[in-house]
């Protein structure tokens, strides 16, 4: 039987045939042929160093660009056709273009190794869906700047993320042989670390706002668009938009733990273990790139009732607001804190609010209360105090929304 190991990259040391099994087990083009583009990039601006380094013709090369372009034309039009003995997306771009210029295609590989093209392509699709995500991230940080809870939670995930974009242009660069594997290692652990925390934000987020749309709360009201209906219950608006973008938040932090359990036992340089790492990418990538879209369309409509939410509150709420009130009398937290309690016992005794009891009995607790208690119970003065950057104060909330409007021109202003 002829042995077909000569067809791969890696042939010719190797006689017969290899097991079926073995070869559709070793094999990873089904799913990273979605680095068709990249790879390619990577070879267009190979060809041209090596022509440089005199290692291949003007006219070698131009062959090469040639075919390139053909097979990028066939890949964009759909109508490239994968063959079996395409072991990954290195080979099968390989094997056409030696198809369409015979070969001169086998120049192509001189100086590299199959390695040096995975780093290289993984480094080069980072680098453009990055930016995919990061302008799905900008949408839905404009949609977010709303108030307190959000301008602290998502919309701080980007700075993280406009730094891989930047790291990934300098690791994209081709610079020459060996190519540093360990970098890209940490490059692609740093994504799954990011767009970890990033659902790890939108998770906490889409567990609130889940809560705040029950009928309990009843705080906001989700747009027919991103709610279900129940197939036994009428009446049900089930928030199913919130509840994937929770669950995917587990999906994401998996495919990190997955990588770093590969990572944890390999020696240095490249291993063929790592060819688990690009379904982690791909996945990773999907995932985030509807969880952020999903995200900014819920954001972008849902009703806010406020009237429900005015009715939550609850004077308990500013028994902290009482201990302030007795700090700023001279008393040390500690014993204001305990004095603030002794107050909510006391008003819990006599099955009132805390805002019902006399000044009469909060003299028991400490004779520093007077009359100007009446001022504590006020929830927007108890909000507007905390004004230091951060707070829950308007001009400190405004403070923020308007460094992330700035930031945001900023990021639309950039190449």
């Amino acid at each position: 039987m002829a042995s077909s190991e000569g067809n791969k990259l890696w042939g010719g040391r190797f006689v017969g045939n290899t097991d079926p099994i073995m070869e559709k087990f070793n094999a990873s083009i089904a799913y990273d042929q979605r680095m068709w583009e990249a790879d390619i990039k990577g070879s267009k601006a190979y060809v041209k160093a090596l022509q440089k380094a005199g290692l291949v013709t003007q006219n070698e090369m131009e062959q090469i660009l040639t075919g390139l372009d053909k097979v990028f034309d066939e890949w964009s039009k759909g109508e490239f056709k994968i063959k079996p003995g395409d072991e990954d997306i290195h080979t099968a771009n390989e094997r056409r273009l030696k198809e369409f210029i015979g070969d001169p295609a086998g120049k192509l590989h001189t100086g590299r190794s199959r390695n040096d093209q995975v780093a290289t392509d993984m480094r080069l699709w980072l680098r453009d869906t990055i930016n995919t995500l990061k302008e799905l991230a900008l949408q839905l940080i404009k949609y977010s700047l709303c108030s307190h809870d959000l301008t602290n939670g998502p919309a701080n995930q980007m700075e993280s993320l406009d730094s891989q974009v930047h790291f990934s242009r300098i690791l994209g660069a081709i610079a020459g042989n060996p190519f540093d594997i360990d970098r890209e290692l940490l490059r692609q652990a740093e994504f799954l670390f990011w767009a970890s925390m990033c659902l790890t934000h939108l998770s906490k987020m889409a567990e609130d706002l889940i809560l705040y749309s029950t009928k309990e709360f009843s705080f906001i009201t989700l747009t027919d668009a991103y709610s279900t209906g129940s197939s036994l219950m009428p009446q049900k608006k089930n928030a199913d938009s919130l509840e994937l973008i929770r669950s995917k938040a587990g999906r994401v932090f998996g495919r990190c733990a997955g990588f770093l359990m590969t990572l944890k036992g390999l020696p240095s340089t490249y291993n063929k273990d790592l060819q688990e790492d690009k379904e982690a990418m791909f996945d990773t990538y999907d995932t985030v790139h509807a969880v952020l879209q999903v995200a900014t369309g819920v954001i972008s409509t849902l009703m806010v009732n406020q009237p429900a939410m005015e009715r939550a509150l609850s004077p308990d709420m500013l028994a902290t607001d009482l201990a302030y009130l007795l700090v700023r009398k001279g008393m040390p937290f500690r014993e204001a804190h305990s004095c603030a309690g002794k107050a909510v016992y006391i008003a819990e005794s006599k099955n009132i609010h805390l805002s019902q009891i006399t000044v009469e009995d909060l003299q028991t607790v400490s004779p520093l209360f007077d009359k100007d208690v009446s001022s504590v119970w006020d929830y927007n003065r108890s909000v507007e105090q905390y004004s230091a950057p951060g707070g829950t104060a308007r001009s400190s909330v405004t403070a923020q929304i308007e460094h992330f409007r700035t930031w945001l021109q900023a990021q639309k202003q950039k190449p």
